[in-house]
């Protein structure tokens, strides 16, 4: 039996969330990246992108991940003596916490800096009304 961290009967709807750390696990190294704490707010992460143009990147927010596509199109007309500079293609993705979301990006000098911010969230409290028969409950999240 495979046990993990998520198999505890306390934590419902986590699923998702194990298939994403499997996944990060596997992650390739490339390209290389850091991951720069600003404040309290912010982050910045800054992928190493050398040869890349903006019209071969794309940066998506596809359900809570940040995505970081590179594609690179091989000239077909150059013959190579010795080729170390692989045109290659790469999918970097990093899961983002509720609530952080992606202000900027920017490519410079080889660089992909790519800017989040988190957004202050307001701790929500809900009552849920508990049925019993044919006694209709009160709803106390209606405020008179």
């Amino acid at each position: 039996m495979n046990r993990t961290l998520f198999n505890s009967p306390l934590l419902l709807g986590f699923e998702e969330v194990e298939r994403l750390l499997e996944r990060t696990a596997k992650a390739d190294g490339y390209p290389p990246f850091n991951i720069e704490h600003k404040d309290s707010e912010r982050l910045k992460i800054t992928l190493a992108v050398a040869g890349f143009s903006v019209n071969d990147l794309s940066v998506t927010v596809e359900d809570n991940q940040l995505v970081i596509r590179g594609r690179q199109n091989d000239v077909p007309d150059k013959t190579f003596l010795h080729r170390g500079i692989a045109s290659r293609q790469f999918q970097k993705a990093f899961v983002l916490a509720e609530g952080l979301e992606v202000v900027n990006a920017e490519l410079d000098r080889g660089l992909l800096v790519i800017e989040l911010r988190r957004k202050r969230l307001e701790p929500a409290v809900r009552s849920i009304p508990i049925r019993s028969g044919g006694v209709q409950p009160v709803d106390r999240n209606v405020h008179a």
